[in-house]
């Protein structure tokens, strides 16, 4: 009889570990993944150019083809001698040797000057912000970006939001990726640690409190 309620006791307690394990597994799986404090990203973020910017061209003592151009929504500029540059994608310095190389076809040697203006930025890059934002809108992203910039960019959120259940959409290594984020403990406790950084392409999701 001892050995028969032995044995049965140490089939219970086989069951009830494999239990805990997958339960505590099925947990993790399923568990919200925090937004990271930090990011790893390059030292320097080149601004590229994008659908909307502005661009000012100065070519070196040549006044009569330097002007202000805007970046067509196709990703190009005209300006007198060059035709349909493509803009997007491409740095100041990079989009200023492109022109130079077309200019060397008119112009002997030109020294082309780039300064983009009037921020937008390409469509891939742009912080997206959606939901209960108080003006939900797309924003060029900026070297050093925070959450806290998105939320004064955007006016912060509305009386609905469920702030502390907003979501960070990103895409790491082509694979999107979900993180939760903090909002409220951010803009009405001042818990600066929920001040996380954001990333080019970033999707900002605040949802509806429904209590």
């Amino acid at each position: 009889m001892n050995t028969l309620t032995n044995k049965i006791s140490t089939c219970l307690a086989i069951i009830s570990v494999s239990f805990f394990i997958v339960v505590t597994t099925g947990c993790a799986t399923k568990s919200d993944m925090m937004a990271p404090a930090t990011v790893s990203e390059a030292a320097d973020h080149d601004y590229l150019i994008g659908p909307g910017d502005t661009v000012n061209i100065n070519v070196w003592r040549n006044p009569e083809v330097s002007m202000s151009v805007p970046v067509r929504p196709d990703g190009k500029i005209t300006t007198p001698l060059v035709e349909d540059v493509i803009a997007i994608g491409k740095t100041s310095t990079e989009l200023a040797r492109d022109i130079e190389k077309a200019l060397a076809k008119f112009i002997q040697q030109p020294v082309v000057t780039v300064i983009v203006t009037g921020f937008s930025g390409p469509y891939g890059e742009q912080i997206r912000v959606i939901g209960q934002a108080t003006r939900p809108q797309a924003l060029a992203y900026r070297q050093g970006m925070s959450l806290m910039d998105v939320l004064i960019a955007v006016g912060g959120i509305t009386e609905f939001a469920s702030g502390n259940k907003a979501n960070i959409i990103r895409t790491v290594d082509g694979k999107q990726q979900t993180f939760n984020i903090r909002i409220n403990d951010l803009i009405k406790d001042g818990d600066i640690s929920a001040n996380v950084p954001v990333r080019p392409g970033d999707i900002l999701v605040i949802p509806q409190s429904f209590f």
